[in-house]
């Protein structure tokens, strides 16, 4: 009978043996584990920490005892492997009471994994640093904060494990901190996603430290120093290393097996390593990267499984192989779920491969089912032949479905056009007709096609106002969230009747919230004869700048839940950005004073957007809440706006951002620029308030009534007739000067004085005539323009008071 020995349990060795028994009955099957648990579900050994899995016994998948019973396998515990004589065919065994002993073999399968990274750092030795990597190490770290009294712990690398680490340690209660020394956490993501979920850690109250390399630990009595780079120091009661892993195959150094430079071990595709009938698999083999074919280190327990099912089959003679692993992960960050497959943009750029990227956020099943939330994805494709490289996702459901669905496209080679026809299951609770995989493909299609040029958030930074027109295409409702510098606001539903407001000989760079009404809108001026880039994934795509000021802002808010009956809640989820706002706007403006308006959505920016609405409409946020993937508000329709903080007093900020502006004069080229000033104020969310007095009644007017006193009639006749009779206050030339400005106002595309006038009124201008001046002129109500306003000098002063710019004109 052949022998196969056996080095190492858990994923792979465990896999391997068990899929060998499946195969073949007559082997003598050998384990060795150098721990005391052969298999465990070492991917939740942090949930157990954070008593998210309350039992432990349920992490244990299969004992000595079990395997025993149901493949006849001869499992070996406390017992390490410290040596393999390749040559002769045997291993060196060591015992847990130190007692040696050799064991010959057929076949060698060596499954030992990996083992956390200890840096020469000072004071690393201290027995208040622990990793966690089995179970033995998640109860030390149990044992530690139950009889120790634990109030603070420091996480010490922004990985898979450190990050899930965090999170329960925060389930616990615990003061949590987590220090990363890259600039972000979690390296398979690019910058804009992993900000993101940065943002996630931040605002559940851990206290996230990037950029930030540990130099010293230092102990201080029951407390451990972490002194950082910066000159920062950290103090903590606990500390969890998690900073990376490296092969343990140190007992490898003499037994003839090739490893590679940082102790991996090398293999061919069926696995095998230069000595015959030797195999290695899991965390300490380098594999094959599916889409390069360099050999790269993918320490996950999907890849070791597999790999232990191809070892099993080429021992009884199958001939299987490997092809590669494309290092597919998830991760659940509190209320959100993130996963990637393939490459991400900044390996790409590495490899100096030529590659489009797309942003899109759609959601994970249709919109108008209850419960729907947006999926935010990056994906990326190959520019040569449309092949997808990669994929991020994040979200608070459907990631899940919608990373398989790629890493499986990548693993058949798919492109663009294959994701376009992919056949997925539709239903209103699952999906949505046009999948998010679906709608990847149809942007990809559209870039290829010469349909969709595209302009990204780096783009901005090279923004030339004598070259580039940035153009918001979102409601005005929406800039409450924010905007970019130097951009004009046209909302899609008005850009049919204003287009003509732009300047063809400039390129304009559009953008909304997530990319689907700039799309439309770059179609639409395309064809118009304009040079239109849209932003990739629109502002929801823009990283959030986390500062020191938010981070403390976030970590003061009140952590007791305000959420009352789930029935009590108008749902709004499902909506998109500026849906939740729009459809409260229209609640709220029904309500009488001090009524409340209670509400839950899923989309996930909704949080901060609330807050800034609330603020600038001077309504009353009550309560603001997160359960579940979703955001709960409460409101009170009010003159006060308010988000109750832990230990802070509500303080109504009176808003002085308004603007004010006498127009005393009647010059054309004044009034031009009153209005263009107004307007533009009107961009950036002030409200803005014209007072029109003596001469300035001029720009006013549309006509002049026959029925006058003497006074009246000469003051008609010395003053223009309406604003297309308006002089220049230079050069008038008997309205020659004039006539020149309009003329060449035309030919720029730049709006005639009539048109702002009239752009004014409809976006809300606040245009006053003086009625004492009015008395004074002879000039009826009837002789103005439609759709402003009558009043007198008190009621500028009110609006005046209220505002921190106020013009003379």
């Amino acid at each position: 009978m052949k022998k196969v020995l056996i080095v190492g349990g858990v994923a792979g060795g465990a896999s391997t043996a068990t899929r060998l028994r499946r195969l073949e009955e007559n082997l003598e099957i050998i384990i060795f584990e150098k721990g005391e648990y052969v298999s465990f579900a070492n991917c939740g050994l942090p949930y157990h920490i954070g008593e998210v899995i309350e039992n432990r016994e349920s992490l244990l998948v299969q004992t000595p005892e079990s395997l025993k019973a149901r493949f006849n396998l001869d499992v070996r515990v406390n017992s390490e492997v410290i040596g393999v004589n390749g040559e002769d065919k045997k291993v060196k065994v060591k015992t847990k009471n130190g007692e040696e002993y050799e064991e010959n073999f057929d076949f060698l399968v060596l499954s030992p994994g990996a083992k956390p990274l200890f840096p020469p750092i000072k004071g690393i030795e201290s027995e208040r640093i622990f990793t966690l990597r089995n179970i033995n190490d998640m109860d030390k770290i149990k044992a530690k904060i139950k009889n120790s009294n634990i109030k603070k712990a420091t996480v010490v690398g922004g990985g898979y494990v450190g990050i899930e680490t965090a999170e329960n340690l925060k389930y616990l209660g615990i003061d949590t901190t987590l220090v990363e020394a890259a600039p972000h956490i979690l390296a398979p993501f690019d910058s804009e996603i992993s900000n993101v979920l940065e943002f996630e850690l931040i605002s559940n109250g851990i206290n996230l430290l990037t950029s930030e390399k540990v130099i010293e630990f230092q102990e201080n009595g029951n407390e451990i120093n972490i002194k950082l780079e910066s000159g920062k120091t950290v103090t903590t009661d606990i500390v969890i290393l998690s900073i990376g892993v490296s092969p343990d195959t140190k007992f490898l150094q003499n037994s003839g097996i090739t490893l590679g430079e940082r102790g991996h071990i090398l293999v061919n595709e069926n696995l095998e390593t230069n000595l015959k009938g030797v195999y290695a698999l899991g965390d300490s083999i380098l594999v094959k990267n599916y889409l390069t074919n360099q050999n790269v280190a993918i320490p996950l327990a999907g890849p070791a499984n597999r790999q232990g099912r191809i070892v099993a089959g080429n021992i009884v003679g199958r001939n299987e192989k490997y092809k590669g692993s494309l290092g597919t992960a998830i991760i659940k960050i509190f209320e959100l779920t993130a996963a990637s497959t393939g490459f991400n943009e900044r390996t790409l750029k590495q490899l100096n491969m030529s590659y489009e990227k797309i942003y899109l956020h759609p959601n994970n099943h249709a919109a108008y089912y209850p419960g729907a939330s947006p999926i935010s994805i990056k994906a990326l494709y190959n520019k040569e032949n449309k092949q997808i490289l990669g994929a991020q996702a994040l979200g608070i459901s459907g990631v899940d479905k919608f990373i398989d669905v790629i890493a499986t496209s990548i693993n058949f080679k798919a492109t663009i056009d294959d994701l376009s026809e992919l056949e997925l299951a539709y239903a209103p609770p699952f999906l949505s007709a046009k999948s998010p995989a679906n709608m990847l493909g149809f942007i990809g299609q559209n870039i290829e096609d010469g349909l969709l040029e595209q302009v990204f958030m780096e783009d901005f930074k090279n923004y030339n106002e004598k070259e580039n027109i940035i153009l918001d295409v979102r409601e005005e409702l929406e800039l409450i969230g924010g905007k970019f510098d130097n951009s004009i606001n046209i909302p899609l539903s008005e850009l049919r009747k204003r287009y003509n407001e732009l300047l063809k000989d400039k390129e304009i760079w559009t953008y909304c919230a997530v990319g689907l009404r700039g799309y439309i809108a770059s179609r639409f001026l395309t064809q118009k004869g304009y040079k239109v880039k849209n932003l990739a994934g629109g502002i929801k795509s823009r990283e959030k700048v986390i500062l020191k000021t938010q981070k403390e802002e976030i970590l003061n808010k009140e952590s007791d839940s305000n959420i009352g009956k789930e029935e009590d809640y108008l749902d709004l989820s499902g909506l998109s950005c500026p849906g939740p706002l729009v459809k409260i706007k229209e609640k709220i403006d029904k309500l009488q004073e001090n009524e409340e308006l209670k509400v839950k959505v899923s989309d996930p920016g909704f949080y901060n957007d609330i807050q800034a609405w609330s603020k600038v409409t001077k309504n009353t946020l009550l309560s603001l809440d997160k359960k579940d993937g979703l955001t709960y508000a409460t409101l009170q329709k009010g003159k006060t706006s308010k988000v109750i903080e832990k230990n802070h007093e509500n303080v109504i900020i009176e808003d002085k951002s308004n603007m004010t502006m006498v127009v005393f004069s009647g010059d054309l080229d004044k009034a031009i620029a009153a209005f263009i000033i107004a307007n533009g104020a009107l961009t950036m969310g002030k409200k803005v308030t014209m007072f029109f007095t003596f001469w300035g009644l001029s720009i006013l007017k549309k006509k002049n009534l026959s029925k006058k006193n003497f006074i009246e009639k000469m003051f008609a006749m010395m003053l223009p007739k309406n604003s297309k009779d308006l002089p220049v206050s230079k050069m008038n030339f008997f309205g020659i000067g004039a006539k020149m400005i309009r003329s060449v106002m035309k030919k720029k595309n730049i709006m005639s004085l009539e048109d702002l006038i009239q752009k004014a009124i409809d976006s809300g201008v606040n245009i006053t005539a003086c009625t004492m001046s009015m008395d004074v002129m002879g000039i009826n109500k009837e002789e103005l323009i439609d759709g402003i306003n009558y009043g007198g000098v008190g009621q500028y002063l009110g609006e005046a008071e209220k505002s921190n710019n106020n013009l003379f004109i």
